[in-house]
This record gives structure tokens, sequence and C-alpha cells, in this order.
């Protein structure tokens, strides 16, 4: 086989021609079938045989162009590669034009029919690997379309879900920045017995310390200098549902101790009220780091974390299920092609190869967020993802900051692309990027770009 796996099919009635040709492929390193007529081809190969099809055209039942329309009937996408001592420029082009991959003249160099031969083999390899990926993504349905994936580890943790889901129990889920932990909290209450219930999720790490008390449960006016309203918090929101909090180990100790009364006591206090007010929610927290660890550095009461562990969720990192990523990556491109109006590009073998060969530190966000632009790079497919992954740690998400800040990012970046590739040259940058000029000039002003 060669490196794709791909079997050549030789056909050639010229059995002096066959064996000739036959040995240039197997020293090259292909698998050869040779064949002396079209007709026993024509029983073996089918859709999404892992083929190319190398034929003379001059054969006395079936010639090789309607042995290769006879071919495209079977799979559009199969190469056909034919050759003759007896073409001209017509017969060659309307072998094209009717879908032939390439058309050589005898006699012909064997150097000239093994590079034909290795790109069609390329092209078929590819074809057959985003078959197989569009196959999986339409087979996604439920729990699998939360969860993307086929990997050992990522069927483990959907089978996890699936039996900790209907027992209302307090669930901690660990997992690094990025893995998807919310999803996870999602999927937990949309197949527990509270899914028609509301899901209230709560970013720790985001509330400013002196608000934290407030926001989980609420308070009355007057409770505090700007508190001029009053304010249900998150726990009394999530009544009857979901209260996932987010990162909880960012959460202030003192609020950690009163969060820990609350749930024991499934009771709580607006700030600023002496009223006992009740509630019924499942917990869900997470948090991305080692429990221990994050309690031996006081960040997190042990006592709350041994409330809230009733049952355990580890999330694998991506870098330990790495076949998933060319399924997940070919999710977000189409996702990202949907949300920006721009075709779907899928990734050819070495941008597959890169891409499982990176370690992925910002984990499923990361690479949703790299697919997002490769979508939208102007830049040839096999030169997008090296360019990507080399800007990724200038353009990270940071710590807490939203998709208006992360999408300016973004632009500013794809602007600088632009006008780097063009040596600052405004007209190509406006046709490469389709903007009118006023809307560019206004942006590279924002940016601080010049041209």
């Amino acid at each position: 086989m060669t490196e794709q796996g791909v079997t050549i099919y030789l056909v050639e009635d010229d059995e002096a021609m066959r064996s000739s040709v036959a040995r240039w492929l197997r020293l090259a390193d292909f698998h050869v079938e040779p064949l002396a007529a079209a007709a026993p081809l024509l029983e073996t190969i089918a859709t999404d045989s892992p083929a190319v099809v190398v034929s003379d055209v001059r054969m006395p039942d079936m010639d090789g162009r309607d042995l290769q329309q006879a071919v495209q009937h079977i799979d559009p996408d199969l190469p056909v590669i034919l050759f003759t001592g007896h073409g001209d420029i017509d017969m060659a082009v309307e072998a094209m034009r009717n879908g032939c991959y390439d058309f050589i003249e005898k006699p012909f160099n064997a150097e000239r029919l093994l590079e034909s031969v290795r790109r069609a083999c390329e092209k078929r390899h590819l074809v057959l690997e985003n078959r197989n990926l569009r196959s999986q993504m339409e087979d996604l349905s439920g729990l699998h379309a939360r969860l993307i994936g086929r990997s050992p580890a990522i069927n483990k943790l959907r089978q996890e879900i699936i039996d900790m889901a209907p027992v209302d129990a307090n669930v901690l889920v660990i997992g690094e920045t990025g893995t998807g932990k919310e999803v996870v909290a999602s999927c937990l209450h949309h197949l527990s017995p509270r899914h028609d219930q509301p899901l209230v999720a709560v970013n720790c790490a985001a509330i400013p310390e002196t608000l934290a008390e407030s926001e989980l449960f609420g308070h009355e006016p007057g409770a505090f200098t700007s508190a001029s309203t009053r304010r249900k918090g998150r726990l009394e929101e999530a009544h009857g549902g979901t209260l996932f909090l987010d990162e909880m180990a960012d959460m202030p100790l003192e609020v950690q101790a009163k969060l820990l009364r609350a749930i024991q006591e499934r009771s709580f206090n607006r700030l600023g009220s002496n009223t006992v007010r009740n509630t019924d929610f499942r917990l869900i927290a997470a948090i991305n780091t080692d429990a221990r660890g994050a309690i031996q550095r006081r960040e997190l009461r042990e006592d709350l974390y041994y409330r809230v562990n009733t049952i355990e969720l580890h999330i694998p990192p991506l870098r330990e299920r790495r076949e998933d990523v060319p399924m997940l990556f070919s999710v977000f491109c189409e996702h990202a092609a949907v949300v920006y109006d721009r075709p779907v590009t899928y990734p050819d073998s070495a941008t597959l190869t890169a891409l499982m060969n990176h370690d992925w530190p910002g984990n499923v966000r990361e690479l949703k967020n790299v697919a997002a632009r490769y979508t939208l790079s102007s830049l040839p497919p096999e030169e997008r993802l090296g360019s990507l992954l080399r800007q990724d740690n200038d353009i990270a998400p940071a710590p807490g900051e939203g998709l208006r800040e992360q999408v300016q990012k973004l632009e500013r970046q794809l602007i600088q692309d632009a006008l780097r590739r063009h040596e600052g040259r405004i007209t190509p940058v406006l046709e490469e990027l389709q903007l009118p000029r006023r809307t560019l000039n206004e942006k590279m002003r924002r940016y601080g770009l010049r041209g």
C-alpha cells in the first residue's frame, strides 16, 4: 500500500506495458493490482474504495474513456488517470472536461506518471477522510452533539453523565480551562428530572469579591450603599432547577462558608433581610485544578468540597484525546462558516497531522478559536494553521475577557496580516477583506495600524 493506504488499479491490455508500469509503481512503494481489461475492475471498485485507477485509453472491450465514465458513476471523486499512444490535444481536453484526473501521452516519463499517481493518492485519501468526518458529524445527536468525539475518554464521560444525570445529587466537575465544564453541567441538567426548570450559571471568577454575597443570595434595598432596589440572588433564581458554580475555588472563603450553610439547610437570607427563604436546587460546581491542591492553598474550603462532590466527574484535556481533534475541528469550521458566511474549508492531511500534534493548552476553547480563524483566513489552506498557531499566544483570550474583546483582537490580527501580506498597499487589502475604504480607515485608526 502507499502511505495513504490507496491501491492503484492498473488497466492495460498490453502485457509488456502492464508489467513495465506495474514494476515502476511497485518500486515507488505503491500497492498495484494489474488488470488486462476493464470488466474485473468494475466488479471490484465501489463507492469509498481507497483506490486510484490508471488506465490505457485504447482497449478492445471497453476503452479508457468509457471506463472513466463508469468509474465516476460509481464514485465521482475517485481519480482516474488515462494514458495512450494515440491521444491528441482534443482527446485530453475532452477527458479532463469529463472528470479525468490526469491525461498522459505515451511514451511518457516514469517520474511524470509517479508524480501524478502520488497527487491522486493524496486527493483520494483526503476525500475519504473528509467523507468519514462528515459521516460521523451527521451521526451526532443528543449528547453526542454536545460532547463531540469517539475516544475512550469522551465515551466514558458521556456514559458517566447518562448514569448520573437522573440522580439528584451534588456534582463536582474537574477539568482544565477550556475543556467544556459548562457543557458538561448543561448536559447533566438537560438529562435530569429538572430539565424543564432553569439552569442558572455563575462564573465565580468574574464576580467582584465585594459583590459575591449579593450575587448568590440577593439583597434588599439599603443593604449596602448602592443597593437601591430589591434583587433576587442566583440561589433563588435556581429554585426547582440547577445551580452551576463555575470556578468555585475563586469564590471568597467567607462566602464559601455561607454557601455551605445554604446547601446544608436549603435556606438563606437576602442581604439586609431577616426573612429565611427556602430553596431547592441541584448544585453542580466546577474547578479547573486539583481539589486537594486548592484546599492546601486555602482557596477552597474542605467542608464545602466534601459537601459538593457527592459525584465527581473529570473532563479529559484535549491532549489526552487527540483522536477527537479532527472531528472537533471540522465541526467548528462548519459552525464558523455559517456564522461568518464563509465557505467551509476542510483541513488537508498535513493540517490534520499538525492539529493532532499540537498540545492545545487552551483545550477545546482554543481549538474552536483556531477553527474560526482558519475559516476566516485568506491564506492558502496549507499555510493557515502554522500562521495561526504562531499567533495564538498573542490573541488567546485573557482571563475574564468577553466575546467583544476577543473578536476585536481577532479583527485587528486579520487586518494586520493583510497589511503585511500586501506591504501596506490599501487597495488589495480592501479587496481581500471586502471592506469599504471608510470602514477600513476607521478600524486601522482604532487599532493603531498604519498602511
